[in-house]
């Protein structure tokens, strides 16, 4: 049995895609999903109306208290899960990341991880400079430009040992499926 631990930050972009995305990994065969939600994710994901669907798909989701609980922080490091999603991640756990900020659940998740062996799949929501479409949570496009400091923050996650940076949701499937594949 894999255990895998999916991290939710604040960011709403792609959050239905990526939801569906899990829904397909957790019903991998062999896999057991546990969430955690950051604060600022629980209110992000209540504005969009997927809280309640989410605590429905999912049967361990738990939220975010400060940043050591719930008590992610040392069974990450040991290896208890074998592999740690963070999707969606915002600029600002981006920025703290790369630049070794530990002070919320998920970012202290993903920094005591990283001191161990299990690898670390992160989706940043701003990794290319460009002017993008995103839905709001009253389903309404509009168009947001990313910051380069953000851009270059993502970069910096591409460069740490044991972090995966993905670019879409669907890559995080395919490359779970390997990863289950290879184990």
């Amino acid at each position: 049995m894999k255990r895998i631990l999916w991290g939710i930050t604040g960011s709403g972009d792609k959050i239905g895609d990526i939801i569906e995305i899990m829904k397909r990994v957790d019903a991998l065969p062999e896999t057991k999903m546990s969430v955690i939600v950051s604060k600022a994710g629980e209110q992000m994901l209540r504005r969009y109306g997927l809280w309640d669907s989410l605590r429905l798909a999912f049967k361990k989701v738990k939220t975010e208290v400060n940043a050591n609980v719930p008590f992610v922080a040392g069974p990450l490091q040991v290896g208890h899960y074998d592999l740690f999603v963070v999707a969606p991640l915002t600029a600002n756990s981006t920025a703290k990341i790369a630049h070794g900020i530990a002070d919320t659940l998920i970012t202290n998740a993903v920094a005591q991880t990283l001191k161990g062996e299990t690898p670390v799949i992160l989706f940043p929501v701003d990794q290319i400079a460009a002017v993008l479409e995103t839905i709001a949570p009253d389903g309404v496009a509009y168009t947001i430009r990313t910051r380069e400091v953000d851009v270059q923050n993502a970069m910096t996650l591409k460069k740490m040992r044991g972090v995966t940076v993905v670019s879409s949701p669907e890559e995080i499937l395919v490359i779970t499926i390997d990863f289950l594949r290879d184990e």
